[in-house]
């Protein structure tokens, strides 16, 4: 009994172990790294997975991770050549990370996979110089300082381009001050600021002329609009006084208005709340009616809807009990014909194994039925006897002339009739179709007959 239980034992602790080393062999991803599973994979050298999780099978399958996290690089771009044959330097900062597009994920997997950061930052490095440099080469100093905004944009186009190729993706650049070696970028710099410091002069004078001109157009409107000031203070003062009047008389009236109106509004409220008095009386006598009509429904109608109820209830249950009886006599009537139709079938199914054991003993079926028939001879020959047993003759009276042929009487004719009114046998095994055993007996020929009586 230890043998089969250490076994057992065994296998649980070995399936347990198994099961464990699966569960440890399912990788979850984080969403700021690209899971890379390699090995055996069924199409391509790498499967990629940003997110979620996979399983990853031992001996066949291994695993790595690829960091999503930014790299800031630093390409200070010196002598490039522009489109002037002008050497310029180039002060930029890139900001870049590994793609999490599916075809950037599998050239990340393959070219990118291994190194460490700073690698991976002197690689991407090597490319941004070789494009920023291109892109200088496509354009003026004019261009390059003017229109940064086309600069910068330049310089994402074809530097996100080549990126992808191992798997990575632009996120920002930044373009410090561009300086040139012969000093074009600072002139142009001094030939704007002397340009704005001349249309500044210009402005401050244009300033100057529109300040003086202005100064006087002030004292000359103030004077004007001082007098006018003065005048329309009196004609206000006027129309203050003639407004203060109209506005008393106007006050008056409206006053005796509101007289009026507070009057005929008090005379309304009245009139209103004795219509409210009539109308919460007539509701307060429709409520009590109400409140006999529920009453006398209640005292009355309920009471007899209930007793409805009631005995629709009752004859439901009785009308149910009927159903329940006549379906349970019905099935005990059906449960006697079958009883008594399997008991017919058993003795008639026992019957024609009997019949058919006796024609194959009588060895054909006319010998048989001649063999049962013989069996029933004596109840044959008890009822033809019985038939005319309890025949009761009280009296009898007997006319003989003895005019019976062969000297024969009456009387004996009669009891000759009386059997003959019994089926002979012989006709019996005739209707059956068969002939009377010649040891029971042997029926004459009628014409031999007629010569027995002539001779």
């Amino acid at each position: 009994m230890e043998n089969p239980f250490i076994l057992i034992v065994i296998a649980v602790v070995v399936g347990f172990v198994l099961f464990i080393s699966l569960i440890k062999r399912y990788k979850r991803c984080p969403s700021d790294k690209i899971l890379v599973v390699f090995g055996k994979t069924g199409g391509g050298s790498a499967r990629c997975i940003h997110g979620g999780g996979t399983f990853v099978w031992p001996v066949i399958q291994d695993y790595s991770f690829l960091s999503l996290i930014p790299i800031s690089i630093e390409a200070n771009l010196t002598n490039a050549l522009s489109k002037q044959n002008i050497r310029v330097d180039v002060p930029s900062k890139f900001t870049v990370g590994i793609s999490t597009e599916q075809d950037s994920m599998g050239n990340a997997a393959e070219r990118l996979l291994g190194l460490s950061s700073d690698q991976i930052q002197e690689l991407a490095r090597d490319i941004l110089f070789g494009q920023l440099r291109l892109v200088i080469a496509t354009m003026s100093i004019e261009e390059i300082n003017s229109d940064r905004d086309r600069f910068l944009d330049n310089v994402s186009k074809n530097v996100e381009q080549e990126l992808k190729k191992i798997g990575l993706k632009l996120i920002n650049v930044n373009v410090t001050d561009i300086k040139d070696e012969s000093g074009y970028i600072e002139a142009l710099g001094k030939e704007a600021a002397a340009k704005a410091i001349n249309e500044a002069k210009v402005s401050v004078a244009e300033q100057d002329k529109i300040g003086e001109i202005g100064r006087a157009e002030a004292q000359r409107d103030t004077r004007i609009k001082t007098s006018q000031a003065n005048a329309i203070a009196v004609q206000g003062e006027n129309n203050a006084k003639i407004d203060i009047a109209n506005s008393d008389a106007i006050r008056r009236e409206k006053e005796a208005e509101a007289a009026k109106i507070a009057v005929a509004a008090e005379k309304v409220q009245q009139a209103k709340a004795l219509q409210e008095s009539y109308v919460a009386e007539q509701q307060a006598e429709q409520a009590r009616a109400e409140r006999e009509r529920a009453t006398q429904q209640a005292n009355i109608i309920v009471p007899e809807e209930i007793e409805k109820q009631r005995r629709i209830i009752e004859a439901e249950a009785e009308a149910e009990k009927v159903r329940v009886n006549a379906k349970g006599e019905a099935d005990a009537i059906f449960a006697k014909m079958d009883a008594e139709a399997r008991g017919y079938f058993e003795i008639l199914t026992k019957q024609a194994g009997g019949y058919n054991e006796m024609v194959k003993a009588a060895g054909n079926a006319q010998s048989a039925y001649q063999l049962l028939l013989i069996e029933k001879l004596p109840d044959l020959v008890r009822t033809q006897v019985e038939a005319i047993k309890n025949i009761k003759i009280d009296k009898i009276t007997v006319w003989d002339g003895n005019n019976g042929k062969n000297g024969s009487t009456s009387t004996a004719n009669f009891l000759a009739g009386l059997m003959k009114a019994v089926p002979p046998l012989n006709d019996l095994f005739s209707q059956a179709g068969m002939d009377l055993p010649e040891y029971l007996g042997k029926i004459k020929e009628k014409g031999a007959e007629t010569e027995g009586e002539e001779q």
